[in-house]
C-alpha cells in the first residue's frame, strides 16, 4: 500500500503543477476568466478529494532517492502552444494514473479523477484548436515513433 501512496503523491504533484501552468496562462496571458476559474476549481478539487490522505502521501514521499530526478531535463518550448500542449498532456496522464490507483485506495475518488480528466480534454481542445500554428504543425508532422 505504501508504494501506491507514492504513485498517488507523484501524480497529484504533477497534475497540480500542470494545472497551475495552464491556469496562470488562462488568467494572465489569455485573460480568459471562465477557463481560469474552471482550472482553479479543478486544481482545488484535487486538493479536496485527497486532503484526508495527504499526511500519508507526504509520509511516503521519497523525492531524494526518486529515480525520476536523474532523468534528462525536458527540451525547450517552441511557443505557447507547445507549452500548453505539454502541460495538458502532463495533467491528463497524471489524472489517468490517479483514476486507476484511486480504484485501489479510494474508489469514490476515481470517478472524480475521471471527470477532471475529461474536463482537461475539453479545455485542451478549447485552448489549442484556435491556434492554427499548433494544428498545422501537428498535421504536417504526423505520428512520430
Amino acid at each position: 500500500m505504501k508504494k501506491y501512496f507514492r504513485v498517488m503523491d507523484a501524480n497529484l504533484n504533477r497534475a497540480r503543477e500542470g494545472l497551475r501552468v495552464i491556469e496562470d496562462t488562462a488568467r494572465f496571458v489569455e485573460g480568459n476568466s471562465r477557463a481560469f476559474k474552471e482550472l482553479r476549481a479543478a486544481r482545488h478539487s484535487l486538493d479536496k478529494i485527497t486532503r484526508d490522505i495527504y499526511p500519508e502521501l507526504l509520509k511516503q514521499r521519497d523525492s531524494r532517492s526518486d529515480e525520476g530526478r536523474t532523468i534528462k531535463e525536458e527540451g525547450t518550448r517552441k511557443g505557447m502552444s507547445s507549452l500548453l500542449g505539454a502541460n495538458f498532456r502532463r495533467v491528463e496522464e497524471s489524472l489517468r494514473v490517479l483514476e486507476e490507483y484511486g480504484k485501489l485506495i479510494a474508489p469514490g475518488a476515481a470517478a472524480v479523477f475521471k471527470r477532471l480528466r475529461f474536463k482537461a480534454y475539453a479545455l485542451e481542445k478549447e485552448f489549442l484548436v484556435k491556434d492554427k500554428t499548433f494544428l498545422r504543425s501537428k498535421r504536417e508532422g504526423g505520428l512520430k515513433p
